[in-house]
């Protein structure tokens, strides 16, 4: 089956999600020629109503909120999407060659992955950030190591139950190697649930970024991002100005349609293999 078939074939649901998500990554591509301004250009007085030269207004500097949406969009999305690939890359590995494995290296691996798990994800990441900075570079690496661990329970238990079907074993009488098995036999059969995984732990990952920045320990200024737009904005609200809206509800927007599909990509799964 075709692609542009399946879509066709895909309920109302998971259409909406795909023009939500596909509006988002259009707007993180093209941030540069669509918005009227610099990202950190002050172009007015602050908190200015929606005008024909300031399509959202202004925030609480003066600077333009549609050029700042855009952009945000750009920083939150790219960067979520760069430590989700981190998380799955670290998680899944390990996670595949721990199950299959076995032994020692099984259980040092999980008693590790229990100990990063059993401090509260947003404690840990504030201390460590608090330490380290908040570097873009840091930033990553402790939200991609943090949510690997979630990467890594999810492909061990696959890999777990996979293993012990009759075609890995038959593999294994062969003398195939454990890259082989891993690569051939496992991992083709984990990747729905991986894929599925994949677009739910970038949802939480692009929350958690935005409760960071909302905090004042993720992306720093004079760079934009929509949860510390909403933090340093939420001022406007005494004013009955509905400035924090609009990254506030970006946010929601993409995590919904994110979800949307990964709901119908979860019972297409589930249709085949009951095929």
């Amino acid at each position: 089956m075709t692609f542009m078939k399946l879509i066709k074939l895909s309920p109302l649901s998971a259409k909406i999600g795909m023009i939500i998500i596909l509006i988002n990554v259009a707007a993180a591509l093209f941030a540069p020629v669509i918005a009227p301004y610099e990202e950190a250009q002050k172009v007015g007085e602050v908190w200015l109503n929606p005008s024909q030269n300031h399509l959202m207004g202004t925030d609480q500097v003066g600077r333009d909120l549609f050029t700042r949406m855009l952009y945000g969009a750009r920083n939150t999305i790219s960067i979520a999407f760069t430590i989700t690939c981190v998380a799955f890359s670290i998680g899944s590995g390990l996670g595949l060659l721990a199950a299959t494995v076995g032994g020692y290296l099984d259980m040092t691996l999980s008693r590790l992955v229990d100990i990063i798990m059993s401090f509260p994800p947003l404690i840990l990441a504030l201390m460590v950030l608090s330490i380290f900075g908040t570097s873009i570079p840091v930033l990553i690496f402790v939200i991609a190591l943090i949510d690997s661990t979630k990467v890594y329970r999810l492909a061990r238990a696959l890999a777990m139950d996979i293993r012990a079907l009759e075609f890995v074993e038959v593999a294994k009488l062969r003398g195939e190697g454990l890259l082989w098995v891993i690569r051939r036999e496992i991992l083709p059969n984990a990747t729905p649930a991986l894929i599925a995984e994949f677009g739910l732990r970038f949802s939480f990952v692009f929350l958690f970024i935005s409760a960071l920045s909302f905090l004042g320990l993720g992306l720093q200024p004079p760079t934009a991002d929509w949860g510390s737009m909403v933090r340093e904005n939420a001022g406007a609200i005494a004013f009955g100005i509905t400035i924090p809206i609009y990254p506030a509800a970006a946010i929601a927007f993409l995590t919904i349609g994110i979800n949307l599909v990964v709901d119908w990509f979860l019972q297409r799964s589930a249709q085949i293999r009951a095929q």
